[in-house]
């Protein structure tokens, strides 16, 4: 998959993966991580998502990543705020207040970029790419974040030969291959939410789990 595709349903307004709405699992599980206010958190491929703002209203610095320009635009002007943009190396850095996001690939994170982040929030990251995607994108997150980084990670789990992704089905066992032993897992909720998505219904997808991790660094890869 290449970045063309994101950029074309951005520009095309074809983002139906975007909630209108902040999403119910970060405020019901968010709280348990008890993540100190003040900390920096990680939204690998945020988009122009409200979760971006209800996290900063929490009381911490954000910072989101995002490939496509269109979508951290769309961000800003719609919290009608106006960002002060520079570059810092293979990304075009939008700040305003608490929330910051970095335009370009999230594969081009380094280290130090991430050093100060003690939590991570993925809700759109790990089913957005396909097999060979997802693997390098774990791997890189897993070395890049440090130690005792905490986090929420949702997934969709259903039978990929009834759709094509994304956003894409990441079972429980590719969850527990892409992240252990580096990170420790408790699965929190697991909803099947079939009923709720029209889209997977018209697809003719039978099953449709929505699975909630709470997650936590343990050890270096």
């Amino acid at each position: 998959m290449q970045p063309e595709f994101w950029h074309d349903r951005w520009d095309r307004n074809q983002i139906g993966f975007h909630l209108q709405e902040v999403n119910p699992y970060l405020t019901r599980w968010w709280p348990s991580l008890e993540v100190a206010q003040g900390s920096r958190v990680l939204v690998p491929l945020c988009g122009k998502s409200l979760d971006l703002s209800w996290l900063a209203a929490q009381g911490y610095e954000v910072l989101g990543v995002e490939l496509t320009q269109t979508a951290v635009e769309q961000f800003f002007g719609e919290q009608k705020v106006m960002p002060t943009i520079r570059q810092h190396g293979a990304f075009k850095v939008y700040e305003a207040g608490p929330v910051s996001i970095l335009c370009g690939d999230i594969l081009e994170l380094s280290a130090a970029d991430v050093a100060d982040c003690s939590a991570v929030y993925d809700r759109a990251a790990m089913i957005a790419f396909p097999d060979d995607m997802r693997a390098a994108y774990a791997r890189h997150l897993t070395q890049v974040l440090p130690m005792g980084c905490k986090g929420l990670l949702i997934t969709l789990d259903y039978d990929q030969s009834q759709m094509k992704g994304p956003p894409f089905s990441v079972p429980h066992a590719e969850v527990e291959s892409l992240l252990s032993p580096a990170w420790s897992l408790e699965v929190v909720e697991q909803p099947d939410v079939l009923n709720q998505e029209w889209k997977f219904l018209k697809g003719g997808v039978t099953r449709l789990v929505e699975r909630v991790y709470r997650l936590k660094k343990t050890c270096t890869p």
